[in-house]
């Protein structure tokens, strides 16, 4: 069954990592590259993602295609990363989910990928 890991940073987190040394930083990043190394057979794959002001959003609607730039105010976490695992069960997929060495500073999410055949292998 496929989990999609969703990593969100705030204010907090993103402050922690602005005020860490180059030495700190290359630490963090080694400690990712170990992680992703003891989940050989499950990460399928795994991205960080730009800043948050970055951002755009497109609207469809009847009267056309429109774009906004973010980042909004009124949201005080934004997505900052993401794994798609592949994973014997949803114990699994929290339990690697609660490794990522950002999980401390972040909220993590983790959601079945529900794929676009219809078929799930779990109740709603």
């Amino acid at each position: 069954m496929k989990y999609l890991v969703l990593i969100y940073g705030n204010p907090a987190s993103r402050a922690a990592w602005a005020g860490m040394t180059d030495e700190q930083k290359a630490e963090g990043l080694r400690a990712y590259q170990r992680f992703h190394e003891e989940l050989e057979g499950e990460r399928i794959v795994s991205e960080r993602l730009a800043a948050p002001e970055l951002t755009k959003q497109v609207h469809v609607r009847t009267d056309g295609v429109s774009t906004t730039d973010g980042p909004f105010a009124e949201i005080k976490e934004q997505l900052a990363g993401f794994y798609l695992l592949e994973c014997d069960s949803e114990a699994r997929a929290l339990e690697i989910a609660a490794r990522i060495p950002e999980a401390p500073f972040a909220t993590i999410e983790v959601r079945p990928v529900m794929g676009l055949t219809g078929d799930v292998d779990f109740e709603l």
